[in-house]
Order: C-alpha cells, then sequence, then structure tokens
C-alpha cells in the first residue's frame, strides 16, 4: 500500500520560493520609526497594512511563474497574528534568531528544505515594490548556474536577496541598519566569486520621508521610478484614506496629497 506521507521528490514544488521577513504588528514596538508623525497604534496598523500588501504580491507573482509565498515571522508566539491577517496561501516560517543576519539565513535554508530550487528573502517595508521585480528575481535565479540577485534599497539596505544555494557568508560581518548593507553584501559576494544580479532600486518605507514618498505615490500618482509599475497596495491605501478622514495626520505631515483625499 503506498504511504499517504507527501514525498517531495515526486511532488510538484514551485522553482521558486519567496519568504517576507515579518514581525508581529505591536503598538510602541513595531514600526517606531515612523512615530512621528503616525502614533504608535498607527505605526502597528500600518504594519499589518504592508504585510497583507506584499503577502498579496507575492501571490500575484505566483500566477505568473513558478513560486510559493511564505512569511517568515518572528517573534515566536506570534503564528496566530500571522494566520489572522495572512491568506491561506501564505506559509508561515518562524525566523527569531537575535540577529537579522541569522533570520535570513534561516529562512533562505527553510525554502531549500522544502525543495524550492531558489531562494528569495524580501522585506515586508516596501508595500509598492513592483511585482515586475519579484517575477525578475525568479527569472534570474532559474537560469543556469550558481547566481544570487539582489534588490538595492534607497537607504543603503537592500529589500531583496535571492540565491541557488545557501551561502552564510552573505549575512555575515554586516553592518545591518545602516547605509553600508548594500555594499557590504556585494563585497561577500565577491569573495565567494558568486555572480550578482542587480534589480533597479526601490525603497523601504521605515521613516517619514520614505512615507511621503509612499504617500505621493498612493494619492498623488507619482511614482519612484518612472519606467516601473509599481504595485497597488489596496490594504495599506485603505488604511491611510482612513487615517487621512479621521485623525489630524494629514497636517503632521503638511503633505497637499492628503488636505485633497480628505475634501
Amino acid at each position: 500500500m503506498r504511504s499517504a506521507v507527501l514525498d517531495l521528490r515526486n511532488a510538484k514544488v514551485p522553482a521558486c520560493g519567496i519568504a517576507a521577513m515579518a514581525k508581529a504588528s505591536v503598538p510602541g514596538r513595531t514600526k517606531t520609526r515612523l512615530v512621528p508623525p503616525l502614533t504608535f497604534e498607527q505605526a502597528a496598523q500600518c504594519n499589518t497594512a504592508f504585510l497583507r500588501d506584499i503577502a498579496e504580491n507575492i501571490l500575484a507573482a505566483a500566477t505568473q511563474t513558478s513560486i510559493a509565498g511564505y512569511i517568515a515571522y518572528g517573534p515566536a508566539d506570534a503564528q496566530p497574528f500571522f494566520q489572522a491577517n495572512l491568506p491561506p496561501d501564505i506559509t508561515l516560517i518562524e525566523a527569531c534568531y537575535p540577529s537579522l543576519g541569522a533570520c535570513l539565513d534561516h529562512a533562505i535554508a527553510q525554502l531549500f528544505e522544502r525543495a524550492h530550487r531558489a531562494a528569495v528573502v524580501v522585506n515586508s517595508d516596501s508595500p509598492t515594490l513592483p511585482t515586475s521585480l519579484l517575477l525578475e528575481a525568479a527569472e534570474v535565479l532559474a537560469r543556469p548556474g550558481d547566481r544570487a540577485v539582489l534588490g538595492p534599497a534607497l537607504d543603503g539596505g537592500y529589500y531583496l536577496l535571492g540565491v541557488k544555494a545557501q551561502h552564510r557568508r552573505l549575512f555575515e560581518d554586516i553592518a545591518w541598519s545602516t547605509q553600508h548593507v548594500t555594499q557590504q553584501t556585494q563585497q561577500r559576494a565577491a569573495e565567494l566569486r558568486l555572480p550578482m544580479h542587480i534589480l533597479p532600486t526601490w525603497y523601504d518605507v521605515d521613516d517619514a520621508s520614505a512615507l511621503k514618498i509612499l504617500l505621493a505615490e498612493l494619492f498623488e500618482g507619482q511614482s519612484f521610478a518612472p519606467d516601473l509599475c509599481p504595485a497597488r497596495p489596496r490594504h495599506t491605501r485603505a488604511l491611510f484614506q482612513s487615517l487621512v478622514e479621521s485623525s489630524e495626520l494629514k497636517d503632521r505631515l503638511a503633505l497637499g496629497a492628503f488636505r485633497r483625499a480628505a475634501e
């Protein structure tokens, strides 16, 4: 009698696993660099909206190519939060370690353990990240030979890293949360003689200046990169529309888009 246990060797596993790195939304602990102009409660709501939108973005990419979507989360007891706020097609991976590098390395290892031939980690701070960049990363990693893909962020970090094999050195001796992260990651790839495909720069929404870029995209039709089509983050847009109508946020930001949205 055949075993009912799924044999991954015979199962059709998507070629590329993409995991968004995420933290549960807790006022006073989540997205605190957005306070001010947001309140702690609003910053936590913003985090939740971003998570929902990046999950939908990954699933949108999965309709166009062989991708499976994940959230690599922390803290360790946050699984109920993510189960309540994410689509059922997103698989959860616990990735709670003392350093960001260790979390990223663990998430990538987990994707390979699930038999994906390529592993990609993305941030959860870029709700308008073009879906085309996720597709480009998957396409590059499907090419023959070992290689990596890097998506530089405006602040010097990165919004995406993809690999075809686990390379722990990519996460060692990195000054996390500084403007040196992308440069140092490229240096590690050079040490490994690992070819690295560089995607167009995008931005993280982790401070007030980046928040203004986001709101200009959502409400003024301004594009961060005119040659790219930003994703349409319906949860993020709905949240800020409601905040405009129910708080003084438009005055704290002094942003024309908010004033027009409230009229």
